[in-house]
This record gives C-alpha cells, structure tokens and sequence, in this order.
C-alpha cells in the first residue's frame, strides 16, 4: 500500500523502503517488499499535489473492476491542473484591468464565443446527470475532455484573433473578455468537488471579473445547464473551423513543414455554406491555421500537385511545389520505410516461431500482431507519401 501523503508531498526511495518495511505483521516479507519498493519506484515518488491525487481516484472511480494503480495517471492528471493554471494565466493576463462587460455594456458575441459557452451548458449537463448516477470517473473525463480539449486547446487560440487584432471593435472585445472569464468561472466550480485548491486559488482572482460575488468558491451556487444557450448553429460552424485547421495541420505533419511557416490554401468543390463559412471565419483560419491565403477554385481551374484534406465534402489543397526539398523529404520518407520495413520482419519473424506463439500469454501474442498491422500500415502510407513527392 502507498500512504497518499507520499503521493501528494514525494518521498525518497530510502524513506519509502523505510516505510513500507517498518512494523510488518510478517516481518519475513520485508525483503520481498524492499526488492519490489526498489524496482516500481527506483527514483523514490515525485510529489504529485492533492489536486491531481483527488482527480486520480476520481477518475479512477469505475465500477466493477480492480484498478491496476499507476504513477503515471497521477502525473497526467497533475500536467491538467498545470493546463488549467496557465490557462487561467492568459485569462487574466487578458482581462484584469479590461472591460469585461461586468457594467452590462453590449457585447458582440463570435461564433467561438456561442460554441464554448453552449459546450458549457452540455459539459455541466454530463457532469450533473454522472453524478446523480454516481460515475465520478464520468464527470471526471467530462471535465478533463472540455477544460484540456476545448476551453484550452481550441477556445483559448480562437480568441486570440480577435484579442490581438486592431480591427476587433470594442463590443467584440467586450464579448470575447465577457466569455473567457465567465466560462472559466464556471468551469471552477464545476471541478472544485474534485480539484478544490486550485480552483479556489483561481476563482479568487476570476470571481469578480466575471460578476462573481462572495467569499469562497464553497459558497457558490452550483452549476446548472441552460439549454437555451446551446447554440446548434455556431456549434456547427465552429466544427467546421475546427476540421479545416486539423486537415491543414495533418498535412504539416505528414510532409514534415514546419508550424510557423504560413501556407497558401485552395478550396476545390465548395458549397455556398462553405463559402459563407469561409467569409466569417477567415480570421480564425488565417491566425490559428498559419494560412497566408485561402482562395476558392473555380469549378473548371486545375488544381497544381497538392496535399489534400476533406472537410465535408469540401476539399483542402496545400500546393507543394517550393513549399518542400524534394530531394530532402525522399531521403526522409525512404528512411522511415527502411525503419518500419526492419520493425516489421523482426515482428513477423517472432510470429513465426511457433515456440512462441505457443508458450507466449495470448494478450502478448495479440500485441505483437497488432504491432505488426500498425507497422504494415505505417510503411504502405509512407509509400504513398513517397509516390506524392516524386511525383512533384
């Protein structure tokens, strides 16, 4: 057993052997223990915080089933309560001392505005409805999905645009402050159960930026989903932003091109929705994406040699004439295929020894077939990647 203490505070390994070697009722087992305390927690226990060992079992807290306990949980749920303070950290390095609408001024809601704050109403509606059937681990995962992948990941990028831009008017300024602070707000107190130092230490700086009032996060009413800020249109639109960036990105990716570098765009088979889409959310593309230019095609225009992503139906070109190093990218791909190629033998010459699929736990046997298949997979898109740029 591990005293949470050493979990929240750290321990060294010697304490730790110590520790769980002292006062045994088999004393004989003190060896056993000492060999197993040296080999799962060589470095001794980092501390992790109480936060991140509260969300742990909170996360962990599934029925009917033995939990394997694993340090690494502990350390990805105390790199979320990290995501959640530095978060909170451009929320007020954006909105303390800003108009945050608190005085009720008109405010210009975006489309990402609308999406976030109706993504709210439906998160508080999956946490309260998990509760109320006692999954702690699912109001845990709806926590975490929406505050990491969501409000951080996406929502946090799409107000840069309009934060930094010198065209945002005032209004649009007022909306987008209004909303940072309002949903982060909330989303404290929704996770305080859980998360309750990190998110009082928050809320006390955040509370009155977004209208909050009293003395303690505790005393707050609890969250309550308002069905009639869920708003299908701007969740739809915002989707497709979403699509749009992640295509572009992926093709980043895969012809290894660098982040900063700013791409130019073409549309082939776009719809008048995807053309309005377009209009309105330029900005978002332009800034989040790194997109230089995106310039829809006309129906009869040939497209040059290009990468492509599918949003819809709609299809995103990145032209890759003098965007690449030819010769550099083959020399690349040609090497990770004679890496997956030698993975791939050494897997299918275990497979093939029957000694081993005989002796060998079926699951570890499965896992080697499996990791057969990924690098089967792997090395036939590296070939098609490599057939694209020779063919440039």
């Amino acid at each position: 057993m591990l005293d949470p203490l050493d979990l929240i505070d750290g321990i060294e390994l010697e304490a730790l052997v110590a520790k769980r070697t002292t006062g045994l009722m088999q004393p004989d087992m003190a060896p056993k223990i000492e060999k197993a305390t040296r080999k799962d927690f060589a470095g001794g226990i980092p501390a992790f915080g109480t936060d991140a060992l509260r969300f742990t079992f909170a996360a962990l807290a599934s029925t009917g089933r033995d939990i394997n306990f694993d340090l690494g949980r502990i350390e990805g749920y105390r790199n979320f309560c990290n995501k959640l303070w530095n978060a909170a950290r451009y929320v007020l390095s954006n909105t303390e001392g800003q108009d945050c609408g608190q005085k009720g001024d008109t405010v210009d809601l975006s489309a990402a505005d609308r999406w976030i704050v109706s993504r709210l109403q439906q998160t508080i509606g999956e946490v309260n409805e998990a509760l109320g059937l006692y999954r702690f681990d699912h109001a845990a995962q709806a926590i975490y999905e929406f505050t990491w992948h969501e409000y951080c990941d996406w929502y946090l990028e799409l107000s840069k645009p309009v934060l930094t831009s010198e065209h945002s008017s005032a209004e649009q300024l007022r909306g987008t402050r209004k909303t940072l602070v309002e949903v982060l707000e909330a989303l404290l107190r929704l996770a305080h159960p859980v998360m309750p130092f990190i998110t009082e230490e928050i809320w006390q700086r955040v509370a009155k930026l977004a209208g909050s009032s009293g003395d303690t996060i505790m005393r707050q009413p609890w969250p309550e989903a308002q069905s009639e800020l869920i708003d299908a249109s701007a969740s739809a639109e915002i989707e497709w932003v979403k699509q749009f960036i992640i295509g572009v990105r992926q093709i980043r990716s895969g012809y290894n091109i660098k982040p900063g570098k700013a791409l130019s765009v073409l549309l082939q088979n776009t719809s008048d929705s995807d053309i309005a889409r377009l209009a309105n959310n330029r900005h978002y593309l332009e800034f989040v994406g790194r997109m230089s230019t995106i310039t829809p095609l006309g129906g009869a225009e040939q497209a040059p040699e290009s990468a492509t992503a599918l949003v819809g139906t709609m299809k995103v070109l990145v032209p890759m004439a003098g965007l690449i190093d030819k010769a550099d990218e083959v020399a690349r791909l040609k090497k990770e295929m004679d890496k997956k190629q030698q993975e791939l033998e050494r897997i299918e010459a275990k497979l093939a020894n029957a000694n081993f699929v005989d002796r060998a736990p079926a699951d570890i046997v499965n896992k080697e077939r499996q990791r057969a298949e990924e690098a089967r997979s792997a090395h036939e898109r590296l070939q098609e990647q490599l057939a694209r740029i020779e063919s440039l």
